[in-house]
């Protein structure tokens, strides 16, 4: 459990904006995707969890609307981020 909140708060510090933010849509963004990530590497082994299926899709879902909304607020942050996070093209 200590590595997945020392690789949480390393997260934080690398897409926050300032000093004290934990809840811009980088940050939800990059949680996200580390989420989804570690997801999906679980049904390559466990192909009949449905269940969590359903939760990754939510995840997924979640994670395009913060997308949306922050290309829509601010292009730049948006190409940052998914260049970051190797998202997209």
């Amino acid at each position: 459990m200590a590595t997945d909140t020392q690789k949480k708060q390393e997260l934080v510090e690398k897409y926050r904006t300032h000093g004290t933010d934990t809840g811009s849509p980088e940050v939800q963004v990059a949680l996200l995707t580390e989420r989804i990530n570690g997801l999906t590497e679980h049904f390559k082994a466990h192909k009949k969890d449905h269940h969590s299926r359903r939760g990754l899709l939510q995840m997924v879902s979640q994670r395009k609307q913060l997308l949306e909304y922050l290309k829509r607020k601010d292009e730049n942050r948006y190409k940052k981020l998914i260049t970051g996070l190797g998202l997209r093209k």
